[in-house]
């Protein structure tokens, strides 16, 4: 599991953590998990919204931990603001949409968000600093039945699905991209999709 400190935001939302499953055998049952305890009233629904207090994004649309964590930093910035400037319903939620191009909320949870079809996952939970590092990897192993892998940015690399990348940010026809092949292009396209989600709150 990684760990990245946002020192100049609120205490209790500084940390974010983040690991990569693969091999995810219960995306079905999980999402049914997350959509029923959106609906459940009292102690009990507290308790299950908790449980579940991640964001699950699909790991093939991540570029680069740079692009993760980029997202994660708007989301938490969108959080703190007063009065709070997220345009979904939790910071979580708010961190798939920054990675999304559109400000179609629906979208972007369809498309970055858990699927029935899910089988590698990168799980994101945002916080106090103050909880020890293994007590949160255990609270994702917890909801998330998969294995996950180290170092994050190698595995990473071996997901990412360049194409479904650019055909979701039209870049397909991108002028930038038009000589490049390989690495060099996956370093392009890293570059502008992150510099897209650290410009979307400004350009809304």
């Amino acid at each position: 599991m990684q760990s990245t400190t946002f020192p100049h935001v609120p205490h209790d939302s500084s940390s974010a953590r983040y690991a990569l499953f693969r091999d995810v055998e219960n995306a079905p049952a999980l999402r049914q998990r997350i959509v029923k305890a959106s609906t459940m009233q009292g102690r009990k629904g507290e308790l299950e919204k908790e449980a579940v207090n991640f964001a699950f994004i699909d790991a093939r649309l991540i570029t680069s931990r740079k692009h993760l964590t980029t997202a994660i930093h708007q989301a938490i910035l969108a959080d703190s603001a007063n009065p709070s400037g997220l345009k979904t319903k939790s910071v979580h939620s708010e961190v798939l949409f920054n990675l999304n191009p559109t400000n179609n909320i629906t979208e972007a949870l369809r498309n970055y968000g858990l699927s029935d079809t899910s089988t590698d996952l990168v799980v994101v939970r945002i916080g106090s600093p103050d909880v020890p590092d293994n007590v949160i990897q255990e609270l994702m192993k917890d909801v998330v039945i998969g294995n996950i892998v180290e170092p994050f940015e190698t595995e990473l690399e071996q997901l990412t699905d360049w194409g479904l990348v650019k055909r979701y940010f039209k870049l397909n026809t991108e002028p930038a991209l038009k000589d490049l092949e390989g690495q060099a292009e996956r370093e392009a396209v890293d570059k502008i999709v992150t510099s897209s989600v650290a410009m979307k709150s400004v350009v809304q």
